[in-house]
């Protein structure tokens, strides 16, 4: 059984113009110790989802139905404290997207760690600053700089910190939502590295959201491809990859440059994602899609399993994609 398990879950934010449909209808499941990496352009609903999951909408974020289950425990239906007391920190955390945003300036970096031990489990504050500073040491940041502020740290040890301040209560997931943006190629890299030997040495579970296909594929297992807030294409890395399905997930690989393919043009998805105030009828990429029918404008194609390959794919042509059609040449 997966560790994870969210089905049909739907969150919209209202607005003074209507319900924003950010999150609709989202399905998928994480492993214990896999990585599942969630990609698609900005507005897709990536880390909308991210924070539905784990309930640290703002406001006006309403999650209007769905599932989210965690070894077979309901989590929606909980309410804020018992969330906050059994599953936030403890069993699911999250790596920001802006570590300068996650810590607090005027605090020293190890006692932003050691407080969110002390608030979260029941132990002495020395077996607290033990912990943070074996945390410290974990993710490559020398322990004897626990002392000292976020001013004084580097973009990629600042993103280091709060690796170790998401993992600082043992949780079983962890939800990095872009942590590497912000972070030049190099340290980027070094990142990137020290979260997959923290992850496979401590059996975590791990959500990656990013816009890059580069990172997903150093990285993750499995797969969402997300546009319009729904999950399009459903897979392995390597079948997303290699053998994309959907016309969306096909223009995200093309126009993804790749140094050790033969020379050709980078092409880029004409448009823009839509308005999710007032999304398309049927299939929410049909106004960007070259291969759109009637069909495509009027009925809402359901994900599910590709005609011969093993991953899920929301498109009323994929039966033609799989023939070996190239719609974006």
């Amino acid at each position: 059984m997966a560790m994870l398990e969210v089905k049909d879950l739907t969150m919209y934010y209202k607005t003074l113009r209507g319900y924003v449909k950010a999150v609709d209808s989202v399905s998928f499941e994480l492993e214990k110790g896999k990585a599942l990496g969630l990609a698609g352009e900005s507005g897709c609903g990536k880390s909308s989802m991210a924070t539905t999951v784990l309930r640290l909408l703002p406001s006006n974020g309403n999650i209007m139905g769905g599932s989210v289950k965690m070894d077979g425990k309901e989590l929606v239906s909980l309410t804020e404290e018992d969330f906050r007391k059994e599953v936030r920190w403890k069993r699911m955390s999250m790596v920001f997207q802006g570590a300068m945003n996650a810590l607090n300036p005027v605090h020293r970096i190890g006692d932003q760690i050691t407080e969110a031990i002390l608030a979260h489990e029941n132990v002495s504050k020395q077996e607290a600053k033990d912990r943070m500073l074996t945390l410290l040491d974990m993710v490559g940041i020398n322990p004897k700089r626990y002392n000292e502020y976020p001013h004084e740290f580097s973009g990629g040890m600042k993103q280091r910190v709060v690796i170790a301040m998401a993992l600082a209560c043992n949780p079983d997931i962890i939800i990095a939502d872009e942590p590497t943006t912000a972070l030049d190629v190099m340290v980027q890299a070094q990142v990137l590295t020290a979260m997959e030997g923290l992850r496979k040495k401590m059996g975590l579970g791990m959500i990656l959201i990013t816009h890059d296909l580069a990172v997903i594929a150093q990285t993750c297992d499995d797969v969402a491809i997300m546009y319009g807030g729904k999950i399009v294409e459903y897979g392995s890395a390597k079948d997303i990859y290699l053998k994309p399905r959907h016309p969306y997930t096909m223009g995200l690989v093309k126009a993804f440059p790749n140094i050790a393919a033969e020379k050709q043009k980078v092409r880029s998805i004409p448009g823009s994602p839509p308005n999710l105030l007032s999304p398309p009828e049927g299939c929410r990429f049909n106004p960007r899609c070259p291969m759109a029918t009637d069909r495509c404008r009027m009925e809402e194609p359901p994900l599910a399993k590709s005609v011969k390959g093993e991953q899920k794919v929301a498109c009323h042509r994929e039966s033609e994609i799989e023939e070996g059609v190239d719609i974006w040449q």
